[in-house]
């Protein structure tokens, strides 16, 4: 059911996850969603967006401890995957949340805003450790993130992976030229 909800956040935003969208896009019993979310609909919106939060982290994490370059070859394809697979239907869950207007929107705008922000605490953390000034990692960081969030949008709306393409070209002599072009060759 979690995997439903985090399909429908990106799909339709916060007002597409209804108890009723989750149980026809799973095909699990009613009776389920309300043993496992018994604060219903807000619980299972929460945990979905927890959910998608935690994935992207671990994906960031992970890759950035091969360095910064890597993390954002590796964040790329992750949504250039997503993006073709669900016919350009996808965006950001913690994205969807941050700009959806709905009253369920703001109730997890803290929520989303803690994603976004270990996001950027991962990046940080691969550019300073290849020898990157914090002060400069910081601003790398939300530049990419920033980058790659809008990317995303606009690869949704034009139903091309384009937006994406050209914004990875640009993000990355950046992030080779920080780090001293030697050491995130990989």
């Amino acid at each position: 059911m979690l995997i439903g909800g985090v399909e429908l956040l990106r799909e339709r935003g916060s007002a597409g996850v209804t108890i009723d969208a989750v149980l026809a896009r799973t095909g699990a019993p009613r009776g389920s969603v309300y043993h496992h979310f018994p604060g219903g609909r807000r619980q299972l919106l929460s945990e979905s967006l927890g959910l998608a939060g935690d994935a992207i982290t671990d994906l960031i994490e992970s890759s950035a401890e091969d360095g910064p370059r890597q993390a954002l070859r590796r964040l790329v394809e992750f949504w250039r995957q997503l993006l073709r697979d669900g016919d350009f239907h996808a965006v950001c869950p913690a994205v969807a949340v941050a700009v959806g207007g709905s009253e369920d929107d703001r109730a997890l705008h803290p929520e989303a805003a803690t994603i976004l922000a270990r996001w950027r605490t991962a990046l940080v953390a691969s550019l300073t450790g290849a020898g990157v000034p914090m002060v400069r990692a910081e601003s790398l960081a939300t530049l990419s993130l920033s980058a790659i969030e809008g990317a995303i949008v606009l690869s949704r709306v034009e139903r091309s992976l384009r937006p994406l393409e050209l914004v990875a070209a640009e993000l990355e002599p950046l992030l080779v030229a920080a780090v001293g072009g030697s050491s995130d060759q990989r």
